[in-house]
């Protein structure tokens, strides 16, 4: 270590009044090797950290630990099964700080809740686990009976020969899909070949409709959402205007401007109707005061002239 702290924190710093008759450096400083985790020691209590073995329920504020949460454990022992010891947590709940014990039960090799807490259970049918169901003790009882063990050997018999068949076929089937590795090998880097060939193909068509992302071929799906889209008949109507609009006009700005305001007026005058137009042609229509207005002065200057 090079520095002074870190050779504090690896315990290597010896300070200079130490000498080797004094003992070790713990010894010398008059403090446990565990530090604060030993400090009640003299009352056979060592603190650890303790995970918690399974979903329990708070006895304080009913608020649920899960598994797995982690605690600073008082642990002491509290006595034996047989040889084997038996150990208390002491610890103290995070949302209320309300003391909990638990214990460990050698004999059914479980931890058991002692106070503080309750154990959340959660029960399920072993069909809908997909699980074995052992036997219980009562079981193990029974047979010891000779007539009961016989019984239940001739219905162990009874299964055994009516899966007989099934697993027998599907041994075989299994024989023969990896009787020949190299068969199977060859399918399956094809398969992966061709599977990189298509990957391959559908980036390149992607760059060039300049996408950036790769396109999963169409399905039918997608086929029969496409169809249910229907459009306005407005859209195509305003494209094709549009459209034809820009081709009658000149690419040159100038021209541009003036061909398409021609061709606004020609809209407007199409919007006419017919017989406002025959109107307007036949001079059929009042004369407004404007033009009243140019009348009376085009008389006036030929009177003084």
């Amino acid at each position: 270590m090079s520095t002074l702290a870190a050779a504090r924190a690896d315990n290597f710093y010896y300070p200079p009044e130490w000498e080797p008759k004094k003992g070790g450096l713990n010894k010398f400083n008059g403090q446990h090797a565990l530090r604060e985790r030993a400090r009640k020691l003299d009352q056979g209590i060592l603190i650890i950290r303790f995970e918690m073995p399974y979903h329990i329920w708070c006895g304080g504020c009913n608020s649920m630990i899960a598994k797995g949460v982690r605690f600073n454990a008082e642990k002491k022992q509290v006595g034996n099964y047989y040889s084997t010891k038996i150990w208390s947590f002491t610890m103290k709940a995070p949302c209320c700080k309300h003391v909990i014990v638990i214990q460990t039960d050698p004999k059914n090799c479980e931890y058991l809740v002692i106070s503080g807490a309750q154990k959340k259970v959660e029960e399920f049918e072993p069909e809908d686990a997909e699980t074995m169901v052992l036997q219980v003790e009562e079981e193990k009882n029974k047979l010891v009976d000779p007539f009961y063990r016989l019984e239940h050997q001739e219905e162990d018999l009874k299964k055994k020969k009516e899966a007989e068949p099934l697993l027998v076929r599907l041994q075989k089937v299994s024989d023969s899909r990896h009787l020949d590795d190299y068969s199977l090998n060859k399918s399956l880097r094809a398969k992966l070949r061709s599977q990189k060939k298509r990957v391959a193909e559908e980036e390149t068509s992607a760059r060039k409709m300049g996408l950036g992302i790769r396109l999963l071929p169409p399905s039918e799906q997608d086929i029969v959402a496409a169809k249910r889209v229907k459009f306005s008949s407005n859209f195509n109507k305003n494209r094709d205007e549009k459209r034809a609009l820009i081709k009658s006009s000149s690419i040159f700005s100038g021209v541009y401007s003036s061909n398409s305001k021609r061709s606004e007026l020609e809209m407007k005058r199409r919007r006419i109707n017919a017989p406002k137009a025959s109107e307007l042609l036949s001079g059929g229509f009042k004369s407004s005061s404007l033009t009243r207005g140019v009348g009376s002065s085009s008389s006036v200057f030929k009177n003084r002239a």
